[in-house]
């Protein structure tokens, strides 16, 4: 796997080889940033954002942001084989100035993981099989690390029905493959 934009374009991203993780396909990675870069509702200016990859896996979407400009990554990943490949790569890659690996479950995040910034976009790639994703919505309330504009894109499976809280918002959804890309917004 590579970069596919921005100033590490063409760099290598590498991936766990267990099976427990399911790498973002560079297909679906690309897509998502196209959208991110030249659509009116889910638009990002990625210079100076602060983003939070939530089950970072390799890293390769915070990597992305990075390359494209991001002020700040804050990675969440706790699965030992997976996290040690996200080390090398943010150390390989020369990111660690400009990333924060925190080693914890996603759902035992706490305010202060996050140095009292405001998350710009929230990126949330959980095991297909999880299917508490509303508790991570409204742990992003309570937390106060969400805005108003904070955009989140969810990475599901095409064949799961999700049934998200009142306060969140879809403004899009996508299908590739056997993904199912959602963006959308917490009301606050």
């Amino acid at each position: 796997m590579r970069v596919i934009g921005g100033n590490l374009k063409g760099k290598f991203i590498h991936n766990p080889i267990d099976k427990k993780t399911r790498p973002l396909k560079d297909m679906v990675r690309e897509s998502i940033f196209n959208i991110l870069e030249h659509s009116h509702n889910e638009k990002i200016h990625f210079r100076n954002q602060i983003i939070l990859d939530l089950f970072s896996g390799s890293g390769s979407f915070g990597i992305e942001c990075l390359s494209r400009g991001a002020k700040k990554i804050y990675f969440v990943e706790n699965y030992k084989n997976t996290l040690n490949i996200l080390k090398k790569n943010v150390g390989a890659l020369d990111l660690k100035n400009a990333s924060k690996i925190i080693e914890k479950n996603a759902y035992e995040i706490l305010g202060d993981d996050f140095n009292n910034d405001k998350i710009d976009l929230i990126f949330l790639d959980p095991p297909f099989k999880d299917k508490n994703i509303n508790k991570l919505l409204k742990q992003f309330k309570e937390l106060k690390i969400a805005q108003k504009y904070t955009l989140i894109i969810i990475h599901r499976n095409k064949k799961f029905k999700e049934n998200f809280i009142d306060e969140f918002k879809i403004i899009r959804e996508k299908t590739y493959g056997l993904s199912k890309i959602i963006f959308g917004k917490i009301l606050l």
